[in-house]
């Protein structure tokens, strides 16, 4: 099969860093290679998005490489009693059953909080539902499925102790962890599909907290949680 291939040069002219946006160009035009000028900088997210989508990048100059074989993803080990509680509304329904089946797969342990059809709920309070099992402890991690992911993490927020974030891609999922030591994950079922969801969670799951500047900076999150609570 012939190898569509495109150069970075062309299609990000006078630019001097190929970003995600430019690789989600690249893959709507179905490009399976970028030719990448040798001085131009790729960000993280830029070489996140092409793996996701399978987009080889190879700078101009080098010989072309056969293709490693993926080594089946590590999932970080959660507590003894780690759960996953899972959630979506009626759009992120069809999504949830398909992420549950790769959670088997990476041998997480999860509690579905519903829905449980097709038949139209309202995100807060599925949101609520997982939100709070894991404020209280009695969930390790959560995951929430909307049509964009973003109702769910603005209700998810409202519950102490719970820190959501929407995300989109490894980047965002990986610097949620060791950033934020976000513990809920919202996705959008009408902007992702499965196979990036499951990048997104593994690497969500299998990502520790990065500690130091970013505790003080969590820690400083649960200050505004605590202070808004005292002015009541």
């Amino acid at each position: 099969m012939a190898t569509r291939e495109s150069k970075a040069a062309g299609a990000t002219r006078g630019k001097q860093v190929l970003t995600e946006r430019d690789i989600l160009q690249a893959w709507h035009e179905k490009k399976s290679r970028l030719v990448v000028p040798a001085k131009m900088l790729i960000t993280p997210a830029a070489r996140d998005a092409a793996r996701v989508r399978k987009i080889e990048l190879r700078r101009e100059g080098e010989a072309e490489k056969a293709t490693p074989a993926t080594a089946p993803p590590t999932p970080i080990v959660p507590p003894t009693s780690g759960v996953v509680a899972i959630g979506a509304d009626h759009g992120g329904y069809a999504l949830k059953e398909q992420l549950k089946s790769y959670l088997r797969e990476l041998g997480y342990r999860f509690q579905d909080f519903g829905t449980f059809s097709e038949s139209p709920v309202d995100y807060p309070d599925v949101a609520e539902a997982v939100a709070t099992e894991v404020a209280n402890g009695k969930a390790w991690r959560g995951i929430i499925i909307d049509g964009a992911g973003i109702g769910s993490a603005i209700a998810a927020n409202k519950i102490p102790g719970v820190r959501a974030a929407n995300c989109h891609d490894l980047y965002t999922a990986r610097n949620s962890r060791e950033h934020n030591n976000a513990n809920v994950l919202t996705l959008g079922s009408r902007n992702l599909g499965i196979d990036v969801v499951k990048e997104i969670a593994q690497a969500w799951l299998a990502t520790g907290f990065g500690g130091g500047r970013h505790l003080r900076r969590v820690e400083k999150i649960a200050a505004l949680e605590k202070k808004f609570f005292a002015a009541q």
